[in-house]
């Protein structure tokens, strides 16, 4: 069972980048997914998740409107697409697994991907 972020690097303000989570040993579908960052010197917080059910999304109010997450139950991969990339978006970000409903608390999640360093930096 293994979870695997992937597509963070290096980019200006204002650009755009994509996470995958892939998995591989089980299968997404029943699962919700949860986009974590930490950044320097902060606590870990949640910045998206979305529902196994219905699809339903969740944002921070931090990231609203410039994240975009989604699901390809086909690929086994959730995807955050992240646009308009501020500085302080700045994190090594985070996906992980929940057998329930969506939820804010990190120890709520059972598998997590080894993180993705995302720096938004001119």
């Amino acid at each position: 069972v293994q979870l695997q972020a992937s597509g963070g690097g290096l980019v200006q303000p204002g650009g755009s980048l994509r996470l995958s989570c892939a998995a591989s040993g089980f299968t997404l579908d029943y699962y919700a997914i949860g986009w974590f960052r930490r950044a320097p010197g902060k606590e870990r917080e949640g910045v998206s998740c979305i529902s196994s059910s219905d699809g339903s999304t969740y944002y921070a109010d931090s990231v609203k409107g410039r994240f975009t997450i989604s699901r390809d139950n086909a690929k086994n991969t959730v995807y955050l697409q992240m646009n308009s990339l501020k500085p302080e978006d700045t994190a090594v970000y985070y996906c992980a697994t929940l057998l329930g409903r969506c939820s804010w608390y990190s120890y709520d999640y059972d598998y997590w991907g080894q993180g993705t360093q995302v720096t938004v930096s001119s």
